[in-house]
């Protein structure tokens, strides 16, 4: 198997390869996904929700491309495969964050939340102490 690669390496069939753009093409796109892989490392408060989707979307368009481009193009739809779903765990993080209550968790832990949250607890509590009183004082004059 190995012996066949390296017969392979050194036609010229390889040379032409790796001179022409279905190979310098997917490694110079390498970039997009290695940045998103760099992005799981970065707070959600920085991800953009727009460029991600674009992102993602844009890479599931051009994977379909590299695999009806004939020859096939193996290495660019690694790429894209890659950079898609890389950029849907940003997107899945990005939402999570910003509409399912990330962002108040994580000011909750940071206790940037706390005061605010206290005010308004104090402020049904005592809502709730007025409701009593004036329950008691129906329950007064109705039994009276």
């Amino acid at each position: 198997m190995s012996s066949t690669f390296f017969t392979w390496l050194r036609s010229p069939a390889a040379r032409e390869y790796f001179f022409s753009t279905h190979f310098w093409g997917p490694v110079a796109n390498w970039g997009l996904p290695l940045a998103a892989l760099a992005d799981f490392k970065k707070d959600e408060e920085f991800i953009s929700g727009t460029m991600t989707s674009t992102l993602a979307l844009y890479s599931m368009v051009f994977m379909r491309f590299a695999w009806r481009v004939q020859p096939r193009n193996y290495l660019l739809f690694a790429c894209h495969a890659t950079n898609a779903t890389a950029q849907t765990v940003n997107d899945i993080r990005f939402y999570n964050y910003w509409y399912r209550g990330g962002r108040e968790e994580r000011q909750a832990q940071e206790g940037k939340i706390l005061p605010a949250v206290e005010s308004k607890v104090l402020q049904a509590v005592k809502e709730a102490k007025e409701a009593k009183e004036e329950v008691k004082e129906t329950i007064k004059k109705t039994t009276s």
